[in-house]
């Protein structure tokens, strides 16, 4: 996939710890720790919506397209 998560990067800066973050959005610390890691699939606009509102930042400071890591034709585009 072809979507890099900074996720680490902006809870570090914002001096947020991940069990806070998940529980503002309502998610497991589990589940957050895979939306980290970019091991996911997706996810929701009402969760990217929360991360942002508690990190006060943007979805691009978060999420960022790498074309070198983009998916070879495999038909999900």
């Amino acid at each position: 996939m072809g979507i890099v998560v900074r996720l680490d990067l902006v809870l570090a800066r914002k001096k947020v710890k991940s069990k806070e973050l998940a529980a503002f959005i309502g998610i497991t610390e589990q589940n957050l720790s895979l939306l980290k890691s970019g091991k996911v699939r997706g996810v929701r606009f009402d969760t990217l919506s929360k991360i942002c509102e508690m990190l006060e930042c943007q979805p691009g400071d978060i999420l960022e397209f790498d074309a070198s890591q983009a998916d070879d034709g495999d038909g999900d585009s």
